[in-house]
């Protein structure tokens, strides 16, 4: 209760502090960071540009010119079971099963200089430093830890664009700072093109680092801030002999000279510290420029305050994180709020703090009305991390929308982005899943700008004959299996995405086009068997393969995933599926058997982004194509049967531990899947409205909404035994199908489950 002593003068301030709650505890980023959670405990701010966070291992991606698997378990640069850490540097994915980024690693260090990081068996041969979890902390925009082998504490904090670094040294007079601009994430000795570094004075240097990985043309600038003088500096170069290396020879570059170039470089900062002394560090990013890299800093943060640093950004995540508050058991607090933070890191702020961005067409532009953002994860994050923005971030998912429209416009190949960051597209995985997240912004009114040219730009994407067998598709209604390997989930993911055209060009009034696109989504029915019941590669004569297994993930037509799991993925028209699996009972027997059956690990041993951990039965939580199949009982007559799966999905695959994710994280998506099915419902289809109703594990929530309504949903009789719903109400009426709508969902009031331990079968 709001405390009497309170005067009426400052009661509205009590009001609202009484409203807002301190969920920020509830935030544990260490969650997912082992096995295949693949994500990162360090400092950042919500959709933040910089990732400040430790990495414990420098492995190489290729051994001998060969692929280094080890080298999978880092995309994250940080894994919990490590003993020792090499430095703390500034960009990471969170969550991603590939890899690139770790830009500008920082390492403080006392003793004798050492420029080589050492091997993680014996950190002292190295600059890195042994650690204990013990003395480690970490939480949303913060992160602290004791470097054993050094004897200095290392805290970190970040604003959009800068990271704070703040050390506290014993007394030496051989402490250090190393700045490793050779060191990255899936790295190797070409990947930096380039590396400039200009020594303005003695406590600021500024530069750039360009990189050739997943995105080829990845050029980062930036200015760090020192905030003692540093006495000496210089850099070692790794690089390999050259053939001319110019008259710059006639400087010895390696110690005090202010202009240094070359791929793998090396410097270091020496300075005399006092016991306990502070030294701290800001270092600023920017896509364009050093001078913009400096004015971020300037801007965001021009003091040498970190607690005041480090309150701004963890008040800025209080305040995305209060946009839900719950009633739930404290371990399902912390996953819920855990979810969130992982929900928000990514996409990632791409611009700086006067508008300006490197563009796909590697030209300077200016974002004018909107932030533009990179880092989209599309074949992921489309299921549920946007259609989840859609109701809870809607401003921010408009600007994302538009910047994906914007990096049509600079492709010269005219193509939405597949997934895209640093004025990159990778090209990695399947399908054209921007045409998903623009449908589902336009159909729920999210979108601000003209929806004809997002859909003349679906539609150039969706006939880009030369991509991944989109002519075979258009002539053929599928794509055989000797145009690509993964035939058959390409088949099934490009119906989607022409379903997602469709329900656009229907929102648009543009019949001629609905009509096409409508046909086209139903394209799925051309790589069913109906003989065996699955989904399956067929050949350019049109029969189908006959060496297949159902089972295995490897060489049999789909992507990260088997035909039992994509044979379900036909989101877009469930009541057709099951017609042709043989009908309701039938259809809900198979899912029965996918959640029931044993996958032997030989059946996913190929592919990286499955492991044992994932998956329940023959489902595959751990990987995203199998991530709407809960909820197709519903379809099926069976609603509580998609019940009882969700709360079992939601026990067994999220927990509040250091590998409490089943897999990849991958920008979002499972923490997405997460927050909805913990709020009781999930978008089984982008590009439509319904959500399908599931078993919420909240107690109660409140979502405060961007239009200014508030929704409150309760869970009536919640328990771990209570997973049934008996009835659902929405302001007062019987809801009589398992289905609520967005725009019910954003008139706000209340949603209420009344749960049973036993189904109720109606």
């Amino acid at each position: 209760m709001i405390k009497l002593c309170c005067i009426f003068l400052l009661q509205g301030l009590c009001l609202l502090s009484f409203a807002q709650q301190n969920l920020v505890p509830y935030v544990r980023p260490l969650i997912g960071t082992e096995k295949m959670g693949h994500t990162y405990p360090g400092a950042t701010t919500p959709f933040g540009s910089v990732q400040l966070s430790p990495d414990s291992d420098t492995l190489s991606y290729d051994v001998n010119g060969k692929y280094n698997g080890d080298v999978y378990r880092y995309c994250a640069g940080y894994k919990y079971e490590d003993k020792t850490i090499v430095g703390f540097s500034h960009t990471h994915f969170s969550g991603t099963g590939h890899s690139d980024l770790g830009d500008f690693l920082i390492m403080p260090t006392q003793g004798a200089l050492q420029l080589n990081p050492g091997i993680a068996k014996d950190p002292k041969t190295g600059y890195r430093s042994a650690f204990s979890h013990t003395n480690e902390v970490a939480q949303a925009g913060y992160y602290k830890v004791k470097l054993d082998d050094h004897n200095i504490t290392a805290e970190l904090t970040a604003s959009d664009r800068v990271g704070f670094h703040q050390y506290t040294f014993p007394k030496s007079d051989q402490s250090h700072i190393i700045l490793d601009l050779a060191a990255g994430i899936y790295n190797y000795d070409d990947k930096t093109v380039w590396t400039f570094v200009r020594v303005v004075n003695d406590t600021l240097i500024t530069g750039y680092r360009q990189t050739n990985g997943w995105a080829r043309t990845r050029t980062v600038y930036f200015a760090l801030s020192f905030s003692k003088p540093f006495k000496s500096y210089g850099q070692k170069n790794l690089d390999k002999a050259q053939v001319y290396r110019g008259f710059w020879r006639k400087f010895d570059q390696t110690r005090n000279f202010p202009e240094i170039a070359g791929k793998r470089i090396r410097m270091y900062f020496d300075f005399d510290t006092s016991e306990g002394e502070q030294v701290k560090l800001k270092m600023a990013l920017s896509p364009v420029s050093q001078e913009n890299a400096l004015a971020n800093l300037k801007a965001e943060i021009p003091h040498w305050n970190f607690e005041q640093a480090r309150n701004k950004a963890q008040a800025a995540w209080n305040a995305e994180l209060n946009k839900i508050q719950i009633d739930a058991a404290d371990d399902d607090k912390v996953n819920f709020y855990t979810a969130m933070y992982h929900a928000f890191i990514n996409p990632t702020t791409y611009m700086d703090v006067n508008g300006q961005y490197k563009g796909l067409d590697q030209g300077v532009h200016q974002a004018s009305g909107f932030t533009n953002y990179t880092t989209f994860s599309l074949w992921d994050t489309y299921r549920a991390l946007h259609p989840f923005f859609n109701l809870i971030q809607p401003a921010r998912n408009n600007d994302m929308v538009q910047s994906m429209l914007k990096h049509y416009d600079q492709s010269t190949l005219k193509m939405l982005p597949v997934w895209s960051h640093y004025a990159n597209d990778n090209w990695c995985m399947s399908g054209y899943h921007s045409v998903s997240v623009l449908a589902d912004a336009v159909v729920k009114g999210v979108f601000k700008g003209d929806p004809n040219l997002a859909l003349e730009a679906c539609i150039a994407t969706s006939n880009h004959r030369s991509y991944e067998g989109i002519g075979e598709y258009i002539d053929r209604g599928y794509i055989p299996a000797t145009a690509n390997g993964t035939s058959v989930s390409n088949t099934l993911e490009y119906a989607y995405d022409d379903w997602c055209i469709a329900q656009l060009a229907k929102k648009l009034n543009r019949q001629e086009v609905y009509a096409t696109y409508l046909k086209r989504s139903e394209n799925w029915k051309n790589v069913f068997d109906k003989s065996i019941g699955f989904m399956r590669p067929r050949l350019t004569d049109g029969s189908f393969k006959q060496a297949f297994d159902v089972f295995s993930t490897d060489g049999q037509g789909f992507i990260e995933g088997n035909s039992w799991n994509f044979s379900f993925f036909v989101p877009q028209n469930p009541t057709a599926l099951i017609a042709t699996m043989g009908g309701p009972k039938a259809f809900a027997a198979r899912l029965d058997t996918l959640f029931a059956m044993h996958l032997p690990d030989k059946f996913f041993a190929e592919t990286e982004d499955i492991t044992r951990e994932g998956i329940i039965g023959g489902y595959i939580h751990g990987n995203e194509p199998a991530h709407h199949i809960a909820y197709l009982y519903n379809w099926a007559g069976q609603p509580w049967r998609t019940q009882e799966r969700i709360r079992q999905i939601l026990r067994m695959q999220y927990k509040p531990t250091p590998d409490g994710l089943g897999g990849n994280d991958d920008c979002g998506q499972m923490s997405a899947w997460y927050l909805f099915s913990a709020m009781g419902f999930y978008p089984v289809a982008p590009g439509s409205s319904d959500y399908s109703l599931g078993s919420p594990l909240v107690k109660s929530a409140k979502l405060t909404l961007e239009n200014g309504q508030t929704l409150t949903i309760e869970a009536l009789n919640q328990s771990d035994k209570n997973v049934y719903v008996s009835k659902v109400v929405f302001n007062g009426t019987t809801v009589t199908q398992p289905i609520i709508t967005h725009e019910d969902l954003l008139k706000g009031g209340k949603l209420t489950f009344y749960m049973s331990a036993k189904p109720t079968k109606k």
